[in-house]
């Protein structure tokens, strides 16, 4: 896989029938390495050991009901209340970034409701906070 723009983290691998697989710390298990997963578990690692949010408070890959269809979304950092605090949506380092990236994860948020949003394809990343009262978002430089 190829080298992110993250920092170098530490990351447990296996290899069963010619396919290699992560482990994921949130969701216990291996996972086949994908370069989509790779971008996702480097985001997990991130916010844990960078960001210093708590482990316990994340959830990754949960099913989430849009329009009566049943989507995914990558990573959630909720509120010691329970709330969502951040919302993220990982794309593979080959996909850009476009306005269609933003659609998909603000569609997601119409649910969820974040306080944060991170986009990010593991070279580019982009923060924003969202100002629900006055119907806003700000793109921020990093998260809080």
């Amino acid at each position: 896989m190829r080298d992110l723009n993250f920092p170098d983290f530490q990351f447990r691998f296996k290899n069963n029938e010619n396919k290699r697989f992560i482990f994921d710390d949130i969701r216990k298990k291996y996972v086949l390495l994908t370069p989509e997963e790779w971008v996702r578990q480097h985001v997990v690692q991130f916010l844990i050991k960078v960001k210093m949010y708590p482990q316990s408070h994340m959830n990754v890959e949960k099913v989430v009901k849009i329009n009566d269809m049943n989507k995914r979304y990558d990573v959630v950092v909720f509120t010691p209340k329970g709330s969502i605090f951040l919302l993220v949506e990982c794309k593979e380092p080959s996909v850009k970034i476009t306005q269609s990236v933003f659609d998909q994860i603000a569609r997601y948020n119409m649910s969820l409701n974040a306080q944060f949003l991170m986009v990010t394809n593991g070279l580019n990343h982009y923060y924003c906070k969202l100002d629900y009262v006055n119907k806003k978002y700000q793109f921020l430089t990093d998260l809080p």
